[in-house]
């Protein structure tokens, strides 16, 4: 099975969210892609995206308060392709 394809809609960009990264928000670092964040553990909500397409799974429920969506890539992968509003 291949990884979820993360596409960005402002940029059109699509990454690949490759094995061994253990959020989100690390694929995203991991392709340069500037999101501003704190905690990197669901309690601040400051790197909360807009969640435009697919789902995403988190590896423990945020503490922080998230819109219908809405999601916190410091605590989530994506399980099927995604498209982010970024």
């Amino acid at each position: 099975m291949s990884s979820p394809t993360i596409t960005l809609r402002a940029s059109g960009a699509q990454l690949s969210a490759a094995a061994g990264e253990s959020c989100l928000l690390e694929i995203l670092e991991l392709h340069d892609v500037a999101v501003e964040y704190q905690c990197r553990s669901g309690y601040c909500g400051a790197c909360r995206l807009k969640l435009l397409k697919g789902k995403v799974a988190y590896r423990q429920a945020p503490l922080a308060f998230v819109n219908d969506g809405e999601i916190l890539p410091c605590c989530c992968m994506p399980l099927m392709d995604i498209e982010l509003e970024i």
